[in-house]
């Protein structure tokens, strides 16, 4: 099948990798020019376009193009400039990380010209080009079934499915990350209880990680990387705290919010991350002080390096 591919960042460039190696006919096109003439001279069959208007014009009719750019901004102007080069019959597809209301609100403008719209939420990191990608398909079934040869060289067995109309890819893609978020949060605590213990010195952590993953009800693919984390750093000294998150998992805690939903873990790991961000919290100095106030306890007046929650000693 013929596919314009949109974005040649971490996920795109993968995905573009693995569809020209399943016989597929892309197009790629970036904002970086050095980009797409990068891949074409790697990829042999691949054809570069250096704008949108090159990239419609190597596509034939109906044509099809997979949208792997940041949620947003960046994916509001792409389709905005593909309305006034696409006709009827053709179709977009956002792969990336948008929200699903916003899939909702293409689906619609695109639909009253004729031209269709998919959402597909795309899982599996910088490791799809070897072991596939988890697509979660939002939109009109005719259109699945028109991308579905795409979606099979993507995926591995059983890892494409079809989830409802626009929007529903999306937000299962969007309710996955939410989970992600807490099972992320799970491991970081059960490592950092096992690393603070009496017997720290002995445990060998990737070790315990490989263990658990012989079938430990607690066994995953996460937990796979914990362990290759460990082998690498095993105080992880290299690592600083901050951890971000790229919006899914606050839109998964607003929508529990709106539909009354309760989510206590997904809220919780969410605002740790926050917290993660932080030097010396305000809200934590102000508890410190209220100790003080009322009970004369002695206040840190700097923090110290610490382990297991604790200064260290000496």
């Amino acid at each position: 099948m013929q596919i314009g591919m949109i974005g040649l960042g971490k996920m795109g460039l993968n995905m573009a990798k693995r569809l020209v190696r399943g016989k597929h006919s892309v197009v790629v096109y970036d904002k970086s020019p050095g980009k797409v003439k990068e891949f074409v001279k790697a990829e042999k069959g691949v054809k570069g376009a250096y704008s949108l208007e090159d990239l419609t014009g190597l596509l034939r009719p109906p044509r099809a193009v997979w949208i792997m750019v940041p949620a947003g901004k960046p994916v509001d102007d792409t389709i905005e400039n593909l309305k006034g080069l696409f006709r009827k019959g053709d179709l977009i597809i956002d792969g990336g990380n948008s929200f699903y209301k916003d899939d909702m609100r293409h689906g619609q403008q695109l639909g009253s010209m004729g031209i269709g719209y998919m959402d597909i939420g795309v899982s599996g990191g910088i490791w799809g080009l070897k072991e596939g990608y988890c697509l979660m398909a939002g939109g009109d079934r005719k259109n699945f079934k028109r991308v579905e040869p795409l979606l099979k060289t993507l995926a591995p067995k059983d890892g494409y499915l079809y989830c409802g109309p626009v929007g529903s890819g999306h937000f299962v893609k969007m309710v996955h990350n939410g989970i992600e978020y807490g099972l992320m949060a799970a491991y970081g605590e059960g490592f950092h209880i096992l690393y603070a213990s009496p017997f720290s010195k002995d445990l060998d952590l990737g070790g315990i990680a490989h263990l658990w993953n012989q079938g430990s009800v607690v066994r995953s693919w996460l937990l796979e990387l914990v362990e290759d984390v460990f082998k690498k750093d095993r105080d992880l000294s290299t690592i600083g705290s901050y951890v971000e998150d790229s919006g899914e998992g606050r839109w998964t805690v607003q929508q529990a919010i709106d539909m009354g939903v309760p989510a206590p873990l997904t809220a919780l790991s969410l605002f740790e991350r926050f917290r993660s961000r932080e030097q010396e919290p305000f809200s934590d100095k102000l508890q410190a002080a209220l100790r003080r106030e009322f009970g004369g306890h002695a206040v840190v007046k700097e923090n110290k390096k610490v382990r297991g929650g604790r200064p260290k000693k000496g």
